[in-house]
């Protein structure tokens, strides 16, 4: 079990200036005995609140800018599989998180109709990648993490632009941000700012962002049903469905389907989610029902096509999807951002923030998010299939795969759920130290 950590020391070394000339920073002394290295970062979701707790165990001075203004997740809830379950446990969050899970019995891929095509369970999950799936609120994962940080480290109503990407081996020349409150001073900036992200532009303009994925989705949580159910998603004809319970009873679902882009109706998604799925399995039409039309959320699926040339620049990290945005289908877009929160702050010494390793930051997480945004995408294909015989070829595939080994689905998460960070807790560090 990993060791509660210790918690992260307050930004207090933080500059706030409405200056428009930076202020030079303070020198920094061998062996942490100057100030400690400030860190800014962008965007208060799952990535950036998992990088400010990581790179405040380590020693920074940490704030985030959040432009929201409350701490207020969008989306109903997240899968956290076991590679981001070994992250958080860098930071001393694993044990806790595990202990929401509430995957039991089987569950696996159906047709509209019912009928099975894989099958499995938690606990073939866990003979394979050492842990299972915990599924849970996103808002719980944001308190949680959140709880770990020193109040006065979350800024929010704060919109944050990059005003200098600053340069990473040189001391007299920090980031700046500028926010409504005046500008921030850091010897590292990360942008977790999200898919429309204000930082990876700035620090890659000509980049092409994101495109439309070609599909939409909807998120709800109901009530407990008051029965049993084999929790399941459901491929049909361009369009899937999911149905998990959480802990509490809650029941997450949700919806994809082949759309044009931007066609949304709040006072008319129910009616539109029951005119797609209100004939599937039991229980897809129950779980539409229990909805109110003010609690479904839709949004459409962008991605980033086309990788950046690097995750960093200057004094300025990006990471989750500001820097891979992907697409859902493998449920690894969250994950992968508490990767990289641990890996950067592995790599962000702040004994020496003039020698960032950001660049070895980079060569951690490029290839690895590439290959699974590239796998997301080939998912999303396959899933969102609309002709018949290759429908029909797709699932007969299944099936066989099915009855040579491991089901499907998990085979979908080899060399991605059984990723292992390279550091020790930092808890257990500070209580050697």
């Amino acid at each position: 079990m990993t060791a509660e950590p210790t918690e992260p020391t307050a930004p207090t070394g933080l500059t706030e200036s409405t200056a428009k000339a930076p202020a030079r920073p303070e020198a920094h002394s061998a062996g942490g005995r100057g100030r400690r290295p400030r860190a800014v970062v962008v965007g208060g979701g799952i990535g950036g609140l998992t990088a400010a707790v990581a790179l405040g165990l380590r020693g920074w001075h940490v704030t985030v800018l959040e432009r929201a203004a409350e701490l207020q997740p969008v989306g109903s809830g997240i899968s956290l599989a076991p590679n981001a379950q070994r992250a958080l446990d860098v930071i001393g969050l694993g044990e806790e998180i595990r202990s929401l899970a509430a995957w039991e019995g089987e569950g696996g891929l159906r047709t509209p109709s019912g009928r099975w095509l894989s099958r499995s369970d938690a606990k073939a999950a866990a003979e394979r990648f050492g842990g299972s799936l915990v599924l849970l609120h996103r808002a719980t994962l944001i308190d949680k993490l959140a709880s770990r940080l020193p109040d006065g480290v979350v800024h929010t109503e704060s919109a944050a632009t990059l005003a200098d990407p600053g340069v990473a081996d040189d001391p007299a020349r920090p980031a700046r941000v500028a926010t409504p409150e005046g500008e921030f001073e850091a010897e590292l900036v990360v942008g977790a700012d999200g898919i429309k992200s204000v930082v990876r532009s700035a620090l890659f303009p000509a980049h092409p962002g994101t495109v439309y994925a070609g599909f939409t989705t909807w998120r709800l949580l109901v009530p407990s049903l008051g029965r049993p159910f084999a929790q399941h998603e459901t491929w049909g004809r361009g369009r899937i469905w999911g149905t998990h319970p959480f802990a509490d009873g809650t029941v997450y679902a949700y919806g994809a389907a082949i759309a044009p882009a931007g066609h949304h109706a709040p006072d008319r998604e129910k009616s539109e989610l029951l005119r797609r799925f209100g004939d599937w399995h039991d229980p897809i039409p129950a779980i539409i029902d229990a909805a109110g039309p003010d609690e479904i959320l839709r949004h459409d699926v962008h991605h980033i096509t086309e990788p950046l040339p690097a995750f960093h620049r200057g004094r300025v990290a990006l990471l989750g999807d500001a820097a891979h945005a992907m697409p859902p289908t493998l449920g690894q877009g969250g994950n992968q951002a508490i990767e990289d929160a641990v890996v950067l702050a592995h790599h962000a010494d702040p004994e020496h923030p003039d020698a960032l390793g950001l660049a070895a930051y980079t060569a951690a997480r490029r290839p690895r998010t590439t290959a699974i945004a590239r796998k997301a995408v080939g998912v999303g294909r396959v899933n969102m299939l609309t002709n018949r015989p290759a429908m029909a070829l797709r699932n007969i595939l299944i099936a066989a795969l099915d009855k040579t080994g491991p089901a499907v689905m998990l085979r979908g998460f080899d060399e991605i759920a059984d990723w292992r960070p390279s550091q020790r807790p930092y808890a257990a560090q500070t209580q050697r130290a």
